[in-house]
C-alpha cells in the first residue's frame, strides 16, 4: 500500500511540475513590420488560443470621421488574424467626452452590422496620448479548429 501511495505522490508532483512549466502560446501583430512596440511596451493584437486581445485604437476627435477612423483601425487589427467585427465579444471604450460619443454612436454601430458585443463605455480625464479623446479596445473569438 505504501508503494502505491508513494507512486501516486510522485505522479502528482511530476504532473504539477509539468503544469508549472507549460507556457501559453502567443502570436502577435503590430503596425508595420514589428511584432510589438518596445518603447511603450505593447502589441496591437495578441492571439492566445482562439482569442484576440486588441489594444486600443485612438482618435483625437470625437466626430463621425474620428470614430470611423478608430473602427477602421480596429478592423485592420481584426483582419490581421482573419477576423471581423462579427467575432468581437467585448468592447471597452474610453473617452474624454461621453456625451459626444453618444451623439455620434451611429458611426460605431455600422461596423457591427446589428451584431453588438458586450460593451463598457467610460469617461476619463485623459488618455495615454495627451491629445487623444477616444480609445477603443476589443476582445474577439475566432472559430475553434
Amino acid at each position: 500500500m505504501q508503494k502505491y501511495a508513494a507512486l501516486l505522490l510522485l505522479t502528482l508532483i511530476s504532473a504539477g511540475l509539468k503544469a508549472q512549466k507549460k507556457e501559453i502560446s502567443k502570436e502577435k501583430w503590430h503596425w508595420g513590420k514589428v511584432k510589438q512596440d518596445t518603447t511603450a511596451g505593447y502589441a496591437q493584437v495578441l492571439k492566445v488560443d482562439n482569442i484576440l486581445y486588441i489594444s486600443g485604437a485612438v482618435s483625437t476627435e470625437i466626430t463621425p470621421e474620428g470614430i470611423t477612423n478608430v473602427y477602421r483601425a480596429l478592423e485592420q487589427s481584426l483582419k490581421s488574424f482573419g477576423a471581423s467585427f462579427q467575432n468581437v465579444v467585448k468592447e471597452n471604450l474610453y473617452t474624454t467626452d461621453i456625451e459626444a460619443m453618444k451623439k455620434y454612436n451611429d458611426s460605431r454601430k455600422v461596423f457591427y452590422k446589428n451584431d453588438f458585443p458586450a460593451a463598457t463605455w467610460v469617461q476619463v480625464a485623459r488618455l495615454y496620448m495627451p491629445d487623444a479623446k477616444l480609445e477603443v479596445e476589443l476582445v474577439a473569438h475566432l472559430p475553434k479548429d
